[in-house]
């Protein structure tokens, strides 16, 4: 099956997509991240996740990079905790334009690396990616059965950057003052 698989970082590329293709689906990668802050941070993950589709042969499509879009999405919601609701509508946004590029591509489903991260509520995300695109959602936690152990060996492997914070300005605030 054609699987656009939207793409957070490198590291959960990596361990996402080899898992995909194990299973016999072709992926084709869709990096859209509006909420990465600073751009060039953003630019960073992006050549990583070039990386990942280079070593594994896969397609990587990359969405425009709306960081306006998404900080008005989100303005109410910066007072919000890493996890909180503002998570919840940046993983909707990212979703949202993962189902249309799928529409767009001729994949016959969807999913995403979020649910690599040990951080990330794979039912919730499930839940989301549902509401947005019914049965084309394809409902994985990718860490699971050893894939987040599996995605840092990859990543060590072939020399992939890990970032410390999720991507928003927020989050890296968040960290900062947790220090």
């Amino acid at each position: 099956m054609k699987i656009a698989l939207h793409i957070c970082c490198a590291v959960c590329a990596a361990g996402s997509a080899e898992s995909l293709i194990r299973e016999g689906h072709e992926v084709h990668g869709f990096f859209y991240n509006p909420n990465i802050y600073p751009e060039e941070e953003y630019q960073l993950r992006l050549n990583n996740a070039r990386k990942v589709s280079e070593q594994m042969g896969f397609q990587l499509f990359e969405g425009q990079y709306e960081a306006g879009e998404w900080n008005d999405r989100v303005k109410l919601l910066v007072e919000e905790p890493e996890g909180g609701r503002r998570c919840l509508v940046c993983y909707r946004i990212r979703l949202e334009k993962t189902y249309q590029y799928m529409l767009d591509s001729g994949c016959e489903a969807f999913t995403t690396t979020l649910t690599m991260g040990s951080n990330k509520p794979a039912l919730v995300l499930g839940k989301i990616g549902q509401t947005i695109g019914g049965e084309t959602f394809l409902q994985c936690d990718f860490k699971k059965k050893d894939g987040f152990k599996r995605a840092g060996e990859l990543a060590r492997q072939w020399g992939l950057y890990r970032q410390h914070y999720c991507g928003c300005r927020y989050s890296l605030t968040q960290r900062a003052n947790s220090k």
